[in-house]
């Protein structure tokens, strides 16, 4: 939908004022990602409130205590005129809610909803871009000038005693032109997956050996590169096959069509599967993940694939690289390079007992950094602290 002539959504009835105030592009996102940090923000004391575009989510976000404001902004509105109007927005929503604390997530909801709170005069502000997305994996005068403007906007946020900055590796600050060792940049390992939702399970007994990838349908999630690995890999006889799991995503200009998956889908032992609702269910039946991605802030299911006790063939890219440490929960092969990747598969196909013990390797390491309750306990201590500095 394009900006028009906004009017201020009405907001209902003033709530308490110990609030959150979460501002994200898509309810989806929130709701597949982000629900555990709305339950850390009610165990800090503080009503959690989501500001986003509304799908199809409103129910689940409201299920689990947030109040919703709906905006009809999206996430292509990225032009220097969309941007001005959409802070204007924002600004009058926040200045209606009065909140103690902003958190943004993703580098739009960054760059507009912290120019918005800086523009409100929120007494806290969270800024986590969770990864740097299409600016950073994209080429040409386009993205080039998108990371410009999002390091100017990092810089005038940074200004700010006030803001945070919450990354998921310790590569994107730097990019940003932050010291991931700051005591204003706080790392987390991701948004936090439930141990009891993914289970640590055995493979699937059957053959042939099974590759799954869970994404959106991006071609900076390595699509086509996964593609060629298996296709590579089968050529030299492996008895390998991928599972495609995930929707194109037409908000985003890097999204592969319909047609093109299908296309896809008719290379031989290849299956574009759509979205999943299970995605236990998909490691369940699935002896191998695999996530070619260009850059990650860190890749849910990867870390979702550890807990199910999966060994994992990735790239040596920022995000995922965060998840696995070369042959010991994985494989990490270079940046597009289906070859090399194939050649991960191969090895990892011919060795069961490979696979078993790099499996159990990733079960520990997600028990050790990647549960809910190991970063919504993190969250948690950082909204006790802006909270603490709101009322200073």
């Amino acid at each position: 939908m394009r900006l028009r002539s906004l009017s201020v959504p009405l907001t209902g009835p003033r709530a308490p004022r110990a609030k959150i105030v979460f501002i994200v592009s898509e309810d989806w996102f929130f709701a597949s990602h982000f629900l555990g940090f709305a339950g850390a923000a009610r165990a800090a004391g503080l009503e959690p409130v989501v500001v986003t575009r509304v799908n199809a989510h409103r129910g689940v976000l409201e299920a689990h205590g947030c109040r919703v404001v709906a905006v009809p902004i999206a996430r292509r509105a990225f032009g220097p005129l969309a941007v001005i109007k959409a802070c204007l927005y924002y600004r009058a929503i926040l200045r209606a809610e009065a909140p103690q604390t902003v958190h943004c997530i993703a580098l739009k909801s960054v760059v507009i909803g912290g120019l918005a709170a800086r523009m409100a005069r929120a007494p806290a502000l969270v800024l986590a871009p969770t990864g740097l997305g299409y600016f950073w994996t994209a080429g040409g005068a386009r993205a080039w000038l998108g990371r410009a403007g999002v390091r100017l906007a990092a810089r005038l946020l940074a200004a700010s005693r006030k803001s945070r900055f919450l990354f998921e590796n310790r590569d994107d600050p730097r990019e940003l032109g932050l010291d991931p060792d700051s005591a204003r940049v706080v790392i987390v390992s991701g948004a936090g997956v439930s141990a009891d939702d993914f289970p640590a399970t055995p493979p699937p007994a059957d053959s042939p050996v099974r590759v799954s990838v869970v994404a959106r349908m991006l071609r900076s999630k390595g699509i086509v590169e996964a593609v060629e690995a298996i296709r590579i890999a089968r050529k030299a006889g492996r008895d390998i096959v991928l599972d495609l799991w995930g929707d194109p995503d037409a908000s985003n200009p890097d999204s592969l069509r319909v047609d093109e998956l299908q296309a896809l889908a008719r290379e031989p032992g290849v299956t574009w599967c759509g979205r999943s609702r299970d995605v236990a269910k998909v490691w369940r039946h699935s002896h191998i993940a695999m996530l070619l991605s260009h850059r990650e802030g860190l890749p849910r299911s990867l870390v979702e694939a550890c807990a199910s006790a999966r060994p994992i063939v990735t790239t040596d890219a920022p995000g995922c690289r965060a998840v696995v440490t070369d042959g010991v929960e994985g494989v990490l092969a270079p940046l597009r390079d289906p070859a090399a990747a194939a050649a991960a598969l191969i090895r990892l196909a011919d060795d069961p007992a490979q696979r078993q013990r790099m499996g159990e390797n990733a079960r520990r390491r997600f028990e050790a950094e990647f549960t809910d309750e190991i970063v919504n306990a993190r969250i948690k201590a950082l909204y006790r602290d802006c909270l603490a500095q709101s009322v200073r």
